[in-house]
C-alpha cells in the first residue's frame, strides 16, 4: 500500500477524547493530526456529567475555568423510589461535579487547538502495517494513504484502531438508554441536584446545566423492539413517553418539550473488566484512548471523565520519552524511535490498566445488579460490590496527575 503523507502523530476521532489528547499533546509542545470523519465538529449526544477528578483533568488541559462558567456546580444526589415511596439524599463531600453541553465541552477543546490540527470529513477504514517500516498505515475512505509514527484511536465503540489492535468486540447490556435536553425559556426552578427517579424498571435521571437547561435519561431493561427507532427522534420521543406513562406528568412533560436534535437512544455496551485486564492495548506505535479503549455503562458517570484522565497521562507518557529523540529521524535510527515511542505507550497502559479495571468492574457490577431478574444474582452482586466498593463514590477522587 502506497502512502501519500507521512505524520508524525495522528489522532483517529475528534470526539471529546480525541480532542483533548491533541490540547494535552499541544500543551506539551507537542503537535499531532486529529482525523475527523464528520464534515464539522461532532457533538453526537445531549449532555456528559464530569466529575471531580474530570475537573482536574480539564484543569491541566487549560479549559476548567471557561467550562465551569457554562454549567451550574451539582450541590447533590437524591434518589426517589416512587412505588416504595422511599427518599434518599447524598450531599458529596469536597467534590466538584457538573453537567456540561457536550457541544459546549468539544468547542473548548477545539478552540483550544492550533489552526489545522483537526481534519475533517476523513473517515478511516482501515489500518495496516508498512511492511518496510512496520509503522501504521492509515486508509481513508477517499483512498488516500497517511503513514504515522505514532497512532492513537480515538475513534469510540465502533473503533477501527482497537480492531488493528486485536481487542475483543465491546459487549452489550440488556439495557437501553434514551438521553435529551429540555429547554424552560422562563426557568426550570429546580434545585441544583442529580435526582433519579425509580419506578419498578424504569429510571429517570435529571440534572440541570443551567438555569434554563435540563439534561435527562431514560434507562430501562431490554430493547425496543424497532431498530430503525433511534434513527428518526420523533419516534423516539413517543416511545419515551409511551414507556414512562406511569411516572409523574413533570416528567412526562420533560420528555415531551425535549429538543428533537438532542435525542439519542442507545443500547447499552461495554468492554468487559477482564478484556481491560487482559488485553492487549499497544501494536508497535499504535494504542487507543477513551471509548475506543474502554467503553463504559453510564452507571458511575465516568466515561468522559475517564477519558480525559487519558489525555492527559498519555501525553505526559509521551512527553517525557519524545524528548530523548528526533521522532521524524530515518534510517538507522528508526528502530531506536520506535522502541522509545513503545515504552511511553507501555508506561501509559500501565498507568492506565488498573484504574480502568476499578471503573469497569464497578460499572459492571452496577449494571448487571440493573438488568438482573434473579433476586439470589443481586444479593450476590450487591454482597460483593459492599466488599470490592466500601466508598462507592471513591473513583470521583481520583487524580491522574499534572500534565
Amino acid at each position: 500500500m502506497e502512502y501519500g503523507e507521512e505524520i508524525d502523530i495522528v489522532i483517529v476521532g475528534g470526539g471529546i477524547c480525541g480532542l483533548a489528547t491533541a490540547l494535552a499533546l499541544h500543551r506539551k509542545g507537542i503537535k499531532s493530526l486529529v482525523l475527523e470523519r464528520s464534515e464539522t465538529l461532532r457533538e453526537t449526544g445531549a449532555a456528559i456529567g464530569i466529575l471531580t477528578n474530570g475537573w482536574r483533568a480539564l484543569d491541566q488541559l487549560g479549559v476548567a475555568s471557561k467550562l465551569r462558567q457554562t454549567a451550574l456546580p451539582i450541590q447533590r444526589q437524591r434518589d426517589i423510589w416512587l412505588y416504595r415511596n422511599k427518599e434518599e439524599t447524598i450531599k458529596p463531600r469536597n467534590e466538584e461535579s457538573r453537567c456540561l453541553r457536550r457541544s459546549d465541552l468539544v468547542t473548548a477543546l477545539a478552540e483550544s487547538l492550533p489552526h489545522g490540527t483537526i481534519r475533517f470529513g476523513c473517515q478511516v477504514l482501515s489500518v495496516q502495517p508498512d511492511p518496510l517500516t512496520s509503522y501504521p498505515l492509515i486508509q481513508l475512505h477517499n483512498g488516500s494513504v497517511i503513514k504515522a509514527k505514532i497512532l492513537i484511536g480515538c475513534d469510540g465503540a465502533h473503533s477501527v484502531v482497537a480492531d488493528f489492535l486485536g481487542l475483543k468486540q465491546p459487549k452489550l447490556f440488556v439495557l437501553w438508554a434514551v438521553r435529551g435536553l429540555t429547554c424552560y425559556p422562563n426557568g426550570h426552578g429546580l434545585p441544583t441536584e442529580f435526582t433519579r427517579f425509580h419506578g419498578q424498571n424504569f429510571i429517570i435521571g435529571r440534572i440541570p446545566i443551567d438555569d434554563k437547561l435540563v439534561h435527562w435519561f431514560v434507562a430501562d431493561q431490554g430493547y425496543p423492539p424497532d431498530s430503525n427507532i433511534s434513527k428518526d427522534p420523533e419516534f423516539i420521543r413517543e416511545f419515551t413517553v409511551e414507556s414512562i406513562k406511569a411516572f409523574p406528568e413533570e416528567m412526562l412533560d420533560m420528555v415531551r418539550r425535549s429538543d428533537p436534535e438532542k435525542l439519542t437512544l442507545t443500547h447499552i455496551r461495554y468492554r468487559a473488566p477482564w478484556d481491560i485486564l487482559l488485553g492487549k492495548f499497544r501494536k508497535g506505535t499504535v494504542t487507543v484512548a477513551g471509548d475506543a479503549m474502554h467503553v463504559m455503562g453510564p452507571f458511575l458517570g465516568q466515561g468522559g471523565s475517564a477519558a480525559l484522565e487519558d489525555a492527559v497521562v498519555l501525553a505526559r507518557c509521551l512527553a517525557q520519552k519524545l524528548h530523548q529523540v528526533d521522532i521524524s529521524a530515518e534510517g538507522r535510527q528508526m528502530r531506536i524511535i520506535q522502541n522509545v515511542i513503545g515504552e511511553a505507550i507501555d508506561q501509559f497502559v500501565k498507568e492506565r490498566r488498573m484504574r480502568l479495571l476499578k471503573l469497569s468492574l464497578q460499572t459492571y457490577l452496577l449494571g448487571s445488579l440493573r438488568q438482573s431478574s434473579s433476586s439470589l444474582a443481586k444479593f450476590a452482586t450487591m454482597a460483593l460490590m459492599m466488599i470490592l466498593f466500601r466508598d462507592p463514590n471513591a473513583h470521583t477522587q481520583y487524580y491522574c496527575g499534572d500534565l
